[in-house]
């Protein structure tokens, strides 16, 4: 049974939270391994800026839509600030540990300024890939506890209290390229939609790959052991990208949407540990 839309009863929660302020966090925080400690430090450099762009890209094609979509924008962009703000934080414990992230904060900048020269609704596709992205990310998150077991605690609830609010706001750009896009064709509208997944996915897990072996270098991994070292943590054990090439499939099935899959149960597993950080309703 395809919803093929947003559920009418959901509810985009901002939640003000701020972590790890003024604590010690180890160099490699996660469970004391380096790979998905990089991993998770170069994906965490690519978010204030990116996220940054998500929301232009959405405001951009926000005259029109009707006025639930216009508050889950304003919802939307609530959590995306926010999301930049503790990433900024998460990122100086980063560099206080030494790291030199110039390399990997070019790269967002390069990627960027190709992207902010397409036509916006490409600008919004771009955004959209990335958001199922991000979402199917975070319900893997929330969905396995292993792949943050071990972390710190504020780390570990910094990307969980993220990846619920991800999911939360899945469908917002997929809804405002519907809106932006009624006018065309099924057929273009599908066209544009997939060939910008394709194309963001290239890059995306490029670089990814890029900034991750950047830091490892940086901590005296280098060759065949990191390469080795991070196709096994990101194919077999835990096997993130593994577990999300499903979901990355039925991005190009006929009538997708982000809330075929309904798991707000992994929503409500999690969010009682932020209920005091819920931010005023957005109007």
């Amino acid at each position: 049974m395809f919803n093929a839309k947003t559920p009418a009863d959901l509810t985009i929660t901002p939640r003000d939270r701020r972590f790890g302020r003024g604590l010690r966090q180890d160099r490699w925080w996660l469970n004391g391994d380096p790979i998905a400690t990089a991993f998770y430090n170069a994906l965490s450099v690519t978010f204030p800026k990116g996220e940054a762009y998500f929301i232009e890209s959405v405001k951009a094609f926000r005259n029109g839509v009707d006025e639930k979509l216009a508050r889950e924008i304003k919802a939307f962009t609530i959590q995306e600030v926010v999301h930049s703000r503790e990433h900024v934080a998460f990122n100086k414990r980063v560099l206080d540990h030494g790291y030199d992230v110039s390399r990997l904060d070019a790269r967002v900048d390069e990627v960027l300024a190709i992207a902010k020269a397409r036509p916006p609704i490409v600008q919004l596709a771009a955004t959209m890939a990335l958001e199922h992205y991000t979402a199917i990310l975070a319900a893997e998150l929330l969905r396995n506890p292993r792949h943050l077991a071990g972390a710190d605690s504020e780390s570990a609830d910094m990307w969980r209290w993220h990846a619920l609010e991800e999911i939360e706001h899945k469908g917002v750009a997929y809804d405002t390229y519907l809106h932006a896009t009624r006018g065309m064709s099924r057929w273009k509208r599908w066209k544009i939609k997939s060939l910008t997944m394709l194309i963001i996915t290239g890059t995306f897990w490029a670089h990814r790959i890029e900034g991750t072996l950047d830091l490892l270098r940086q901590d005296g991994i280098t060759g065949w052991r990191a390469k080795a070292g991070l196709a096994k943590y990101l194919l077999v054990s835990p096997g993130l990208v593994t577990r999300m090439i499903p979901a990355w499939f039925s991005y190009f099935l006929p009538r997708f949407h982000p809330w075929n899959h309904d798991d707000r149960a992994l929503i409500q597993r999690a969010e009682s540990d932020y209920a005091a950080a819920v931010m005023p309703q957005v109007a």
